[in-house]
């Protein structure tokens, strides 16, 4: 038998404490290894939330895989189980791990069809935007605490967290030292060093200077909080006075001078210089052309300056080089829609057989327990016959929940993913530089630029698709049923 791994995720602490979602993807996988003849070495699970990045147990995973050669299998639920971002995707491949996704009926490997991993990378970035959609959802939920005046986050020095009552306290052990230290600086004869030092001194704990900055800077002693660039009114007592908070404010207006901000440029972030990988900046000339080069921060470099809307023309050719042609476009969707509606006859067909299997089962439970009370069977027959039943009754509910959960608006996105590919170049060339920027970051993850030419980074699936249209390789199949070989 071939050695696999099963791996799990939930994406919140609730699921887990409600013992359902991590038990139901264990239970599916290993009777997918079973059905499959394979062994499996490890389990790694993993319960994390949204707005956490990183795994434990995946990182264990990628470790395990570096450390037993022997195994190359991963058998997960399915796509957005396993990636929550495009590194997670590029270390299995590299790895050369075969990905085999019970739910989604897809095995992933080195030797898969270039159609099953262009439909695969699809699902990586719909996957990732899952994910970012979670994120959004929490910080949605945080904005409408944050509306009701209760700070959605770990209070200041001096506060606490009240977990019972789910309030923020004043911490009678700490108030005193975050009122002293408001005292000392509104009355603009301390500096911070001197202010720390006198913590330290009176109540032994001495505070870093910029931690005590901030502090001292932060509107929540008043009984307000900055949430999101928005100030609102808490529900917390006030440790401070407003005057004094005001106060303080203007001794460090008085000790600071202002700071200006830096203009924000189109393509900023995105591009690196090719000759050295320095990070390629920008700045304004005569207050009105923009110009890009390298910031040099390892010595002299060849990379001329280019102006914006030069820089932005020749970024435009990478738009150019992932476009599929239209009679392309055309078969990927019909290719794609007609999988759709494959899969939803395939899923009401084992539905239905489903339903006929619980009723089937259901009765021989009903029928055996009358049959135990007419004293027809034993007690121990009907015990060890009703575990049977009832253990097949549970894996016929979770397969129907499995059907249910199947989400067919996958294939919707990935055609919208293949029509941005056919209409990004068109839409580049009418947008001014900021949306340009913006476009371009939606399909990389880095670019590199020389004095002649740009070398870009494509983010999955677009990285399949520009080599299909490098390598002209969108010809049909010689078949019957001719679709495009990617």
């Amino acid at each position: 038998m071939k050695p696999a791994v099963i791996y799990a995720r939930v994406s919140s602490k609730d699921q887990e404490r409600e013992g359902y979602s991590i038990p139901a993807q264990l239970k599916l996988l290993r009777e997918y290894a079973h059905a499959h003849e394979f062994e499996v070495a490890r389990e790694f699970v993993d319960v994390e939330t949204a707005k956490i990045s990183g795994r434990k147990q995946f990182g264990a995973m990628v470790r395990f895989f570096r450390e037993n050669r022997s195994c190359r299998t991963a058998i997960v639920e399915k796509t957005d189980r396993l990636y929550r971002n495009f590194r997670d995707c590029v270390t299995l491949e590299d790895l050369e791990i075969e990905i085999h996704l019970p739910k989604e009926g897809q095995v992933i490997g080195k030797d898969s069809k270039s159609q099953a991993k262009l439909v695969h990378g699809i699902q990586v970035v719909i996957a990732r935007n899952y994910i970012e959609n979670l994120r959004e959802e929490v910080r949605k939920g945080m904005r409408e605490k944050a509306e009701q005046g209760i700070y959605p986050s770990r209070p200041p020095l001096g506060y606490c967290n009240n977990k019972l009552e789910h309030t923020i306290e004043i911490d009678s052990r700490k108030a005193p030292l975050a009122r002293r230290m408001f005292e000392l600086y509104a009355s603009g004869r301390h500096s911070l060093a001197n202010v720390r030092n006198v913590l330290k001194t009176e109540f032994g704990q001495l505070l870093a200077k910029g931690y005590l900055e901030r502090l001292l800077k932060n509107p929540f002693y008043k009984g307000q909080f900055i949430w999101e660039d928005k100030l609102y009114n808490g529900t917390h007592a006030p440790l401070i006075s407003a005057e004094v908070f005001e106060q303080v404010q203007s001794v460090f207006r008085g000790h600071n001078k202002p700071k200006y901000r830096s203009r924000d440029f189109a393509f900023s972030g995105l591009l690196r210089c090719a000759y050295d990988n320095c990070t390629v900046t920008a700045e304004l000339k005569k207050n009105r052309y923009t110009y890009y080069h390298c910031t040099g921060y390892r010595g002299k470099c060849e990379l001329p300056y280019f102006r914006e809307e030069e820089l932005g023309d020749r970024l435009g050719s990478v738009l150019r080089d992932i476009h599929i042609p239209d009679d392309v476009l055309s078969q990927l969707e019909k290719s794609l829609l007609s999988d759709k509606s494959r899969d939803e006859a395939i899923r009401k067909q084992q539905a239905e057989r489903l339903r006929q299997r619980l009723s089937a089962v259901r009765h021989r439970l009903d029928q055996a327990y009358l049959d135990k009370l007419d004293g027809k069977i034993s007690e121990e027959f009907w015990t060890r016959k009703s575990a049977e039943w009832v253990s097949e009754e549970q894996q016929i509910l979770l397969a129907m929940q499995g059907l249910e959960q199947a989400n067919p608006e996958r294939v919707l996105d990935a055609v919208r993913t293949l029509e941005l590919a056919n209409k990004a170049y068109f839409l580049y060339v009418k947008q001014p530089p900021i949306a340009k920027a913006k476009l371009l970051k939606m399909v990389l993850s880095n670019c590199a630029v020389d004095a002649a030419s740009v070398y870009p980074t494509y983010r999955k699936p677009f990285d399949l698709i520009f080599l299909r249209t490098k390598n002209e390789e969108w010809r049909a199949r010689g078949d019957s049923n001719s679709r495009p070989s990617a």
